[in-house]
């Protein structure tokens, strides 16, 4: 079966897979209010899971992601994780979480087949954490960040928002962290979404504050791997942890695009931003579907644009990261 490929010949063997738009923490750039349904939840179900990965799969994927919201809040989060793996050519499980259930999960999902996480903890100061996340629960993160380094996952990863007047100045902290600690830290510059102009505005810190300090104390760009996305990834060799730097507006971030994006409710989105998402549900409800479900992931390729616009001031149509997994 072909593989999925666009009009610029980027090819796209990664998936991420949003089981839920529900979260319990209130980020202040992702949800400031906490989550507010939209009526009630109709998310995608095992069956239908198992289908779209099938799909997938058949057209090269071979990485998935599970997200959210936050994806653990689902019952049958380790299902799921089974789901994925059992799934012909799905080579890699990954997830990103906020953490909260890893110090007494992460063995079980380990179990189950997942083998990278990430974290995200937007700062290292119980306050400062406090006041980004809308949550206290700071220490029950670490021990779980902790958990995952004994259980021995592939990967172990924190995600940091760049947050201008919040965290932009806690490098110093990081540093100090992953002097020690073998995990990969990523700041990922905040994108602005549809409901959050003015947050944007006032907090929006870019990357390259963080890429011209880290060249400065002897950090190297490490070269890119076949797999890998966007992140701009250094190593020192003082230091057991790596930095990663996620720049959208830097100029050719999408060039190296190989990911696509399906919703909790079942629409596949071919960028976080510029379109309002294909509908793939009413193909996923019998066997039958397959090459139909194939056909339509195919064609949709052709709608790809080369770049998501950010740098021109679009923020498309995503009302927040939480609304298609981020």
């Amino acid at each position: 079966m072909q593989e999925l490929q666009d009009r610029f010949g980027r090819r796209f063997h990664y998936l991420r897979l949003s089981i839920t738009d529900a979260c319990n923490f209130k980020c202040q750039y992702c949800l400031p209010n906490g989550y507010q349904p939209a009526g009630k939840s109709r998310f995608l179900n095992l069956d239908e899971i198992r289908r779209v990965l099938s799909g997938f799969a058949r057209v090269g994927t071979r990485k998935v992601r599970i997200t959210g919201g936050e994806p653990t809040l689902r019952k049958d989060f380790e299902a799921v994780l089974e789901q994925v793996a059992a799934t012909p050519g799905v080579e890699r499980i990954a997830t990103t979480t906020n953490g909260y259930r890893l110090a007494e999960q992460a063995q079980t999902w380990f179990n189950a087949g997942l083998r990278q996480v990430n974290i995200s903890i937007d700062s290292l100061e119980k306050d400062s954490f406090a006041r980004i996340t809308g949550d206290s629960r700071f220490d029950q993160v670490m021990r779980g960040l902790d958990r995952a380094l004994e259980v021995g996952y592939d990967a172990v990863k924190v995600n940091v928002v760049l947050l201008k007047g919040l965290n932009g100045d806690q490098l110093p902290q990081f540093l100090r962290f992953i002097r020690q600690t073998p995990v990969d830290l990523r700041f990922i510059e905040l994108m602005e979404t549809g409901l959050h102009h003015d947050y944007f505005q006032a907090h929006h810190l870019s990357g390259t504050v963080i890429q011209k300090q880290l060249l400065a104390e002897g950090w190297r760009l490490d070269p890119r791997g076949a797999d890998d996305g966007p992140a701009l990834n250094y190593s020192h060799p003082d230091y057991a942890g790596r930095i990663g730097l996620i720049m959208p507006y830097s100029k050719d971030f999408c060039a190296s695009c190989n990911r696509l994006r399906v919703s909790a409710i079942g629409k596949l989105h071919l960028c976080l931003f510029t379109e309002a998402g294909i509908e793939l549900r009413d193909l996923l409800g019998a066997e039958e579907q397959q090459d139909a479900l194939v056909a339509r992931l195919h064609a949709a390729l052709g709608q790809k644009e080369a770049t998501h616009y950010l740098q021109d001031g679009n923020s498309g149509a995503t009302p927040h990261l939480a609304s298609i997994g981020g």
